[in-house]
């Protein structure tokens, strides 16, 4: 039985979760988006509600997914309590 792996970059599956760390109040921001660079751009400019009063904000972390449902389980997972402490727990030299 012969199995294959697929490499390959197909634009169709890319899906992330990142966190933002806002210079201003020292708070985190987690977001989910299918154009990360946009999304950043879009953050940068204060075309976001949730950030615009935040700026300026530094990308601390993205996970990259291939799988829509996967991204979004991960996005909900981080906002929750226990998401939350293992942020500051695997960026905890980041966050100093």
């Amino acid at each position: 039985m012969s199995e294959t792996l697929d490499v390959s970059f197909n634009n169709k599956y890319k899906f992330y979760v990142y966190i933002l760390y806002s210079l201003k109040d020292k708070r985190l921001y987690i977001g989910y988006t299918e154009d990360l660079k946009s999304r950043l751009i879009s953050h940068a400019n204060g075309r976001n509600v949730a950030t615009k009063l935040r700026r300026p904000l530094k990308l601390i972390h993205y996970e990259y997914f291939v799988d829509k449902g996967d991204a979004k389980a991960r996005e909900v997972f981080l906002k929750s309590g226990y998401g939350r402490i293992q942020i500051k727990h695997f960026l905890k030299r980041t966050l100093g």
